[in-house]
């Protein structure tokens, strides 16, 4: 199951259905991801900035982080994937720079932070290739045209 929380007092302008269809199907690249939860946190620039201090050291805003936990509930024994934090003013930012639609970069941020908490990475060129190749995959099953350079 997918949790989607917008942090008060920001509203979503795209539907919910949207972002969590994003986060689904990059779910289901993965063959061996089967029953797992996560979280997607919609929040302003201040929320993403702390999050990035508080836990990277960096004191700036940024678009989207992922958290991972890959914990199993002890209830369900569903694994826990993680929570990934999507900036709406980043993202308003960068669909305005890149000319496509809000949704669209919405969708994009959260594939990206998705596939960050099933462990793929961009630090090194081999990784950032992998990476890049599977959102856009992703992003083609979507039916989107972005090519975002990781």
């Amino acid at each position: 199951m997918i949790n989607l929380r917008v942090k008060r007092p920001i509203k979503l302008p795209v539907e919910k259905s949207i972002l969590l269809h994003a986060a689904q199907l990059t779910l289901e690249s993965q063959q061996d991801i089967r029953r797992s939860d996560m979280s997607i946190v919609i929040g302003d620039e201040a929320l993403l900035k702390s999050l990035n201090q508080k836990y990277r050291q960096v004191d700036t805003s940024t678009d989207v982080l992922s958290f991972p936990a890959n914990e199993p509930d002890p209830d369900t024994h569903t694994l826990y994937l993680g929570d990934v934090v999507v900036s709406l003013a980043k993202a308003q930012e960068q669909a305005l720079l890149g000319g496509h639609p809000l949704v669209e970069e919405l969708q994009l941020l959260v594939v990206h932070g998705t596939l960050h908490l099933l462990g793929f990475d961009h630090l090194s060129p081999a990784d950032k290739k992998r990476m890049q190749a599977r959102q856009d995959e992703i992003l083609r099953q979507l039916g989107l045209e972005l090519r975002v350079t990781l």
